[in-house]
């Protein structure tokens, strides 16, 4: 089947089953400046599902760095009114939002990494109400991606441009279910039924605690928040439309408790933060917060992340993951957490979803700080799962019922 036809199968989807695009919404399609051909085809179908108007958000990671260099810590710090109003008008209007990810991978390597995290803090402290309202679920919301000759030889290394570039468009359709033989809209129902019935077990059980080990070193123990909600798949806004706010997704997620972590984690995959590569990085927390960590290589900008804010050196989020997940079986390093997230369990660094608690998406903050939420600017996942992960889940009675054994579900 020709690239064109998956393209547009890959737009409807994410009109369709990503965002759910309902009749006469505004949606908003963040696209990078690589990802002109299916930005232009998630426009069209957008339209044609009844989208009262489409407005395209572009961005370049190239002149994105630019501004970086030359731009003074003043400037950058000065985050344009007009700016600001736009995303207001988006949250006013309730429009529902697909992102479109083409990383290019180590765009900001050399950059004073000082100017990245003041840029970084600025943006997210004048757009926070931007932030909490779309991990609040107040609008759908989306994210896929998009080949491009950068990442596509960072992927592929061993392949020509042109080649690696139609390797990693292939890639990215077969993980997002998108192929020639199958309808992608029934392999999304059928997938989102499975997420959901491992979402029933583990709420069934409402776990104390979760235990994870593995032979790398990983001997972590995640205190989950009381009344905490297994989410994964399909997710429902606060006014009952159904969406997927990825494609793809293999992961069933809930909320750790901010002071409930201890122990030793290990990162089994390089992590992607603000253009820079974290490799080889291992952490150990005591009561939530990280108390020590290294890197092979970006030690710093691990140090950043971790500093960006308060919340930052805690948890917001823990995902299960099976070793037989088709994204890990494909045993690909795409060096981008939208795809490497759901080929391994992993954690996330900062700020929790309110839908992983009961009740919590109609909650203050303050009140679900009274759980155990984790309140902050960023959210930041990285890879821990291992072929050999074992997990045990603690009822609040002191049973231990075995979760993963060989790093895969077993209940």
């Amino acid at each position: 089947m020709p690239k064109d036809i998956l393209l547009e199968k890959l737009a409807n989807l994410a009109v369709k089953i990503g965002a759910n695009v309902q009749k006469d919404q505004i949606v908003v399609v963040n696209a990078p400046t690589e990802a002109q051909e299916i930005a232009r085809k998630v426009t069209k179908h957008a339209y044609e599902a009844g989208a009262k108007r489409v407005i395209v958000n572009w961005r370049d990671d190239i002149t994105n760095r630019y501004s970086l260099e030359y731009e003074t810590l003043e400037t950058l710090q000065d985050i344009p009114q007009f700016s600001i109003d736009k995303m207001r008008y988006f949250v006013n209007n309730g429009a529902c939002v697909i992102s479109i990810v083409s990383p290019i991978p180590g765009a900001n390597k050399g950059v004073d990494s000082n100017k990245i995290q003041v840029a970084g803090i600025a943006s997210s402290k004048a757009l926070n109400f931007y932030r909490e309202h779309m991990m609040g679920n107040k609008s759908q919301w989306t994210i896929i991606a998009a080949s491009n000759p950068v990442w596509a030889k960072k992927v592929f290394p061993d392949m020509d441009e042109t080649k690696a570039t139609e390797a990693l468009w292939n890639a990215i359709f077969h993980a997002s279910r998108v192929n020639e033989e199958t309808d992608s809209i029934e392999e999304w129902n059928k997938h989102n039924k499975q997420l959901i019935n491992h979402n029933k077990i583990l709420n069934d059980y409402q776990f104390d605690s979760l235990h994870f080990t593995n032979s790398l070193g990983t001997d972590l123990s995640i205190k989950l928040v009381e009344n905490h909600v297994w989410s994964g798949g399909q997710e429902k806004t606060t006014t009952g439309v159904v969406f997927n706010p990825n494609i793809p997704t293999e992961e069933n997620f809930t909320m750790p408790h901010k002071f409930g972590v201890n122990g030793k984690v290990v990162a089994t995959k390089p992590l992607d933060y603000q253009g820079n590569l974290i490799e080889d990085f291992w952490l150990e927390f005591k009561d939530g917060k990280v108390v020590n960590f290294d890197a092979k290589k970006e030690r710093s900008t691990l140090k950043n992340l971790l500093e960006f804010d308060e919340g930052s050196s805690y948890l917001g989020e823990v995902a299960l993951i099976g070793y037989n997940s088709p994204i890990s079986q494909a045993n690909i390093l795409f060096f981008n957490t939208l795809f490497d997230e759901n080929a391994s369990c992993h954690l996330a660094f900062g700020r929790a979803y309110p839908m992983n608690i009961k009740g919590g998406t109609g909650m203050e903050i303050k009140e679900l700080e009274k759980y155990g939420y984790n309140n902050s600017m960023s959210h930041s996942d990285f890879m821990f799962g291992s072929k050999d992960m074992n997990i045990v889940g603690i009822t609040k009675e002191g049973e231990k019922i075995q979760i993963f054994k060989g790093g895969n579900f077993v209940i």
